[in-house]
Parts: structure tokens; C-alpha cells; sequence
């Protein structure tokens, strides 16, 4: 079982070398090319550095020969200046060859998660992707630099070295290769545990950035109920996980060293006394050839160590690259259309048509729900919590497809739509604003990109945010920090409405706008929203029910239906779900006043 275990394994790990290889090597060609040539330069002034010291030594014990001490030291010097500018040459090209792999595979990775639906990022940690970007994309480039000095420089310098060998003491060459069967079966027996516990490393880095984000995130929950030793605890845990791995992976990784050391010792070792004690009849050599074999030798021994230790780096590596690949492969959760359509030109109706939609975790949320949203009024969107008020506006934004039926605008099945069109016809304002961590002007300017300031200042205005921007030390040029750390709640609200006001899209999408703002804000951000909404085809969810009194027509959704519609006045004239929602949520307030 542990054979056949190993065995896949094994063809695993090829497979996703060879696709690493093919993918990126042909992209980086030029600078591996340079490279390669490069390394066949070191390989070559390293075998002619141990094949020059018969001359070195025999030169020695010719010392009146001038001429020949003259011509052996010039060439070695121009070995020694060829192999450092080819060192060099190497390490550069192999750098940005190297670099370029880290910054494409980073970006087909966060292209692949842009691709993807909301539902794939419920279902994933966001310390996982954030591991997986920043490490699988390292692991790739190191992977491929393993390969690339193992099979080039390390090999070509090796074979130039056991050629020198050979070519100075054939008999004593042979006896030194017994060394290297005996490395391979070493390694081998290594090489299980390193994926074990690489496999295991890598969850504990996960755990740590995944400690590190809550803590950052949570900042508020942390200190308000005394969280600081439990998260320091969780911290401590993960990091002493990947600490102790790292000293097993070490400590793995490292018995290849002695193994070759001791190996290495032993044949260079018994080479020096059989050739001292002439066993192989080595009488007919001069001491320059002697020392030429014995400096091949000892060269040869970091190469072939560096060689050794190939098989365990690779399965280090490819553990993380494994996860590269298994998160470009992962299927998209949202796909756009093969062939997407552009929305017509029309006053931009929204229709549910039968739709039945529920999240993976729970039984269907909307059932077989039909429903228009008219174009150009404000349909608000009211009941109990759970109903499936937001749900409505996630599957209008396509955030997610519905499991039957159809999401229509103006007749055309969103679906079919592409993103672009799509998007461009819509704006959405939630409870939850959130702000990048740019200026303000930048904020605001998302909405439409290449908006001029003076369009980012009209929207302000009509946002009820010109003033608070203004009395700032640096106006529309503050920075508002990690989602808006040094804003108020009303003051991101506006700078929202601002970046839709400025979208200027004809379908607006309002997410309990006002709920959690003070009685001043609030009336700022609703007197920003009148403006917003108005001509435009508006759904807006609320909890207040005095937001939406104004609005053309009301929804009461029960458990993913609408329970009963119409304007407030005739909904407040009998008695049904949106009367008692009425009475009660006025009576609450008579009471609290």
C-alpha cells in the first residue's frame, strides 16, 4: 500500500513539474537561455580550474622555466575572469527570469480570484488565499531554479569534473564512483517525511495569517471582551507548529550533508592512500597529475552534494506549486457567457421570472418568486429579518445565479449579459460601506473611472459630503484609511452615495442605507438619496419603515415570497404584514419617547 502510495505520488509531482516547466520555461526563454549558456561557462572553467593544477604543480617543479610559469599563471587568471563574469551573468539572468515567474503566476492567480463568484469566497478563507498567492508563487520560481542549476550548472560542472578524473587517473576514478549509489539510496529514504511534513507547514502558515487578519479585523471584539490572551494563545500554538516543522524539514534536509560528507571524506581519503602506496600502479604519473585528480575530486564533492539534496528541495517545492495549480484549475463559480450580450437601450425594468435560489449551507431562500420592479420608481423591499430582502438584491447584481428561473432587465436574462454591460447599469450603497485605503477623491472616483475632479466634487455636494470633506486637513485628498478607519459612519455612508451619484447608472440597489447612522446623519444620507434616486429604477431594503413611506411601491417578503404589495397608503388601509410591521415598530418608538 505505502509502495503503490509512493508510487502516485511520485507521478503527481511529475506531472505538475512538467507543467511548470512547459508553462514557464517557454515564456522566459531569452534569460534561461542566457542563463544555461552562462552555467556552461562556470561548468567549464571549474573542471579547467582542477584540470589546470597539473600544469600549476608540474610548473612548479620546472621553476626555471619562466616562459611556461609565465603561460600557466596568465591562463589561469583568464579562467578565473571568465568564470566570475559568467557567475554573474548567471545570477542576473536567473533573478529576472526568476522575479517575472513570481509576478505572472501572482497575477493569474488574483485573475482567477476575480473570476470567481461571492460564493467561492464564503466557502474560502481569506488567510488561505492570501498563503497560496504569496507562497505557491515563490515556490514556483524556486522550483524552477532548482531545476535549472541542478540539470545545468551542477551536472555540467560534475560531468567536466569526472571527465578531468578520469582523464588523469582512470583506475582511481572508477573507485571513487562507488559513492554515488550509495548518496542515491540515503536521499530516497527521506524523501516521504519531507512531503508529510511540507503538507503540514504549509496549514500552520495558513493558521497564522488567518490569527493575524481576525486580530486585525477584530480589533474591537478583542479588547471589548478581554480576547487578548486567546488570540495570543491561538498565535503562539501556530507559530510553535511552524516552528517545530521547520526544525523536522531542517533537520531532513540537512542529513544529506553529512551523508555526502562522509562519503565524500572516505573516498577522497582512500583515493590519497591508494595513490600514495601506488596500488594501482600510479608510479608513471608526475605530482601534477596527481594533484590535478585529487583537486577534481574534492571539487566535484559540492556540486554532487548540491545534487543529493535536488530530489528532497523539489518535494518541498512542489507541494506549494500543487497548490498553485489546484487553485488556477478550480472551477469558476460565476462564469460570464461565452458569447456575452450588451444590455439594449430601454428604461431598465428588473424581473424576477420563477426564481428559486438558496445559499449551499441552507434550503432554499426564494421560491418560485415572481416579481417586477418597474423602471424608473423606488420598490422598497420590507420584512422580517431572514425573508430574503438582500438576496434579492445579490442575485439582481449577479453575485450569484439563481437555481431555476431568471433574473430579466428589460427582457434579457442577465445571465446572458456580460459583466460589463451588466455592472455598468447598476449601483449598489449597503450598510456596510467600504472604502478602499486611498484618498477620498480616489473613493469616490471609483464609482466611474476617469471622472474629472469637478465630477468628483459635484457628487459630493449632491452627497451632503462637500462639507466634512472640506473642513479635513487635506480635503479630497485625505487619505480615509483601512475601510475608512478615520471616517464615521455617516461619513462613509455619503462618500457611497457620492460614488453612486457619480456612477450615474439607471438601476440603483440600497442595502439598509441609513440603519445604523445617528438622527443628523441620517437625514443628510436621506436627503443625499432623494437626489440619488431620483428617475432611476430603485430597490432599496430597509428595516425603517419611515424610509420608505415615499416609495412608489412597497414588498412585504415572508420566507422567500411576497407576502403583499402596493403603495403605503393602501397597505396601512387593512389590516396584513406591513400594518403590523406598522404598528409595531411605531408603538415601539411612542414607548421609547
Amino acid at each position: 500500500m505505502n509502495k503503490l502510495k509512493q508510487k502516485l505520488a511520485n507521478e503527481l509531482d511529475e506531472s505538475v513539474l512538467w507543467r511548470l516547466l512547459s508553462e514557464n520555461m517557454r515564456a522566459q526563454v531569452v534569460p534561461y537561455t542566457v542563463a544555461v549558456i552562462a552555467m556552461a561557462f562556470v561548468a567549464a572553467t571549474t573542471a579547467a580550474v582542477a584540470f589546470m593544477m597539473r600544469d600549476v604543480v608540474d610548473s612548479l617543479f620546472d621553476s626555471g622555466n619562466s616562459a611556461r610559469i609565465a603561460g600557466v599563471s596568465l591562463a589561469v587568471f583568464v579562467i578565473f575572469v571568465i568564470k566570475g563574469i559568467a557567475t554573474y551573468v548567471q545570477v542576473v539572468a536567473m533573478t529576472r527570469a526568476g522575479n517575472r515567474i513570481v509576478s505572472i503566476q501572482q497575477i493569474k492567480l488574483y485573475d482567477k480570484l476575480l473570476r470567481q463568484g461571492v460564493s467561492f469566497f464564503n466557502l474560502t478563507e481569506s488567510s488561505n488565499l492570501l498563503m497560496k498567492v504569496t507562497q505557491t508563487a515563490r515556490a514556483a520560481r524556486k522550483v524552477i531554479e532548482l531545476m535549472v542549476t541542478s540539470a545545468v550548472r551542477d551536472t555540467l560542472t560534475l560531468i567536466g569534473l569526472v571527465a578531468v578524473m578520469f582523464y588523469q587517473q582512470p583506475v582511481l576514478s572508477l573507485f571513487t564512483l562507488i559513492i554515488g549509489p550509495l548518496a542515491i539510496w540515503g536521499v530516497k529514504s527521506l524523501l516521504e517525511k519531507v512531503r508529510e511534513i511540507a503538507d503540514m507547514e504549509l496549514q500552520s502558515m495558513a493558521a497564522i495569517m488567518k490569527v493575524i487578519q481576525e486580530t486585525s479585523r477584530g480589533i474591537r471584539v478583542v479588547k471589548t471582551f478581554g480576547l487578548e490572551e486567546r488570540m495570543a494563545n491561538q498565535m503562539y500554538s501556530a507559530v510553535k507548529s511552524v516552528e517545530k516543522r521547520r526544525n523536522k524539514l531542517a533537520r531532513l534536509q540537512a542529513a544529506t550533508s553529512p551523508l555526502m560528507d562522509i562519503l565524500a571524506g572516505f573516498a577522497i581519503a582512500s583515493v590519497i592512500g591508494l595513490s600514495a602506496g601506488n596500488l594501482f600502479g600510479s608510479n608513471g604519473s608526475t605530482p601534477g597529475e596527481l594533484m590535478s585528480f585529487v583537486t577534481a575530486v574534492m571539487m566535484a564533492y559540492e556540486p554532487a552534494k548540491r545534487l543529493s539534496r535536488v530530489r528532497v528541495g523539489l518535494e518541498v517545492g512542489l507541494r506549494q506549486v500543487r497548490m498553485l495549480f489546484k487553485l488556477l484549475d478550480e472551477p469558476e463559480t460565476l462564469p460570464e457567457n461565452e458569447n456575452p450580450e450588451t444590455l439594449p437601450e430601454g428604461p431598465r425594468q428588473l424581473v424576477f421570472d420563477s426564481v428559486t435560489f438558496g445559499y449551499k449551507s441552507s434550503d432554499p431562500i426564494l421560491k418560485d418568486l415572481s416579481l417586477t420592479f418597474e423602471a424608473g420608481q423606488t420598490t422598497a423591499l420590507v420584512g422580517l429579518s431572514g425573508g430574503g430582502k438582500s438576496t434579492i438584491l445579490n442575485l439582481a447584481l449577479r453575485l450569484y445565479d439563481p437555481q431555476s428561473g431568471s433574473v430579466l432587465i428589460d427582457g434579457q436574462d442577465i445571465k446572458k449579459t456580460s459583466f460589463q454591460s451588466l455592472r455598468s447599469n447598476l449601483s449598489f450603497v449597503g450598510q456596510e460601506t467600504f472604502l478602499f485605503s486611498a484618498s477620498i477623491l480616489d473613493n469616490i472616483r471609483f464609482g466611474r473611472e476617469g471622472a474629472s475632479k469637478d465630477e468628483v466634487i459635484q457628487a459630493a455636494k449632491a452627497a451632503n459630503a462637500y462639507d466634512f470633506i472640506m473642513k479635513l486637513n487635506e480635503g479630497f485628498d485625505t487619505m480615509v484609511g483601512e475601510n475608512g478607519a478615520f471616517l464615521s459612519g455617516g461619513q462613509k455612508q455619503r462618500l457611497a452615495i457620492a460614488r453612486a451619484l457619480l456612477r450615474d447608472s439607471p438601476i440603483l440597489l440600497l442595502d439598509e442605507p441609513t440603519s445604523a447612522l445617528d438622527s443628523e446623519s441620517e437625514h443628510l444620507v436621506q436627503e443625499a438619496l432623494r437626489r440619488l434616486t431620483s428617475g432611476r429604477t430603485t430597490i432599496i431594503v430597509a428595516h425603517r419603515l419611515s424610509t420608505i413611506l415615499h416609495a412608489d411601491k412597497i414588498m412585504v417578503i415572508e420566507n422567500g415570497q411576497v407576502a403583499e404589495e402596493g403603495n403605503a397608503k393602501k397597505l396601512l388601509e387593512h389590516s396584513g404584514p406591513f400594518r403590523t410591521l406598522y404598528d409595531h415598530q411605531f408603538a415601539d418608538a411612542m414607548k421609547a419617547g
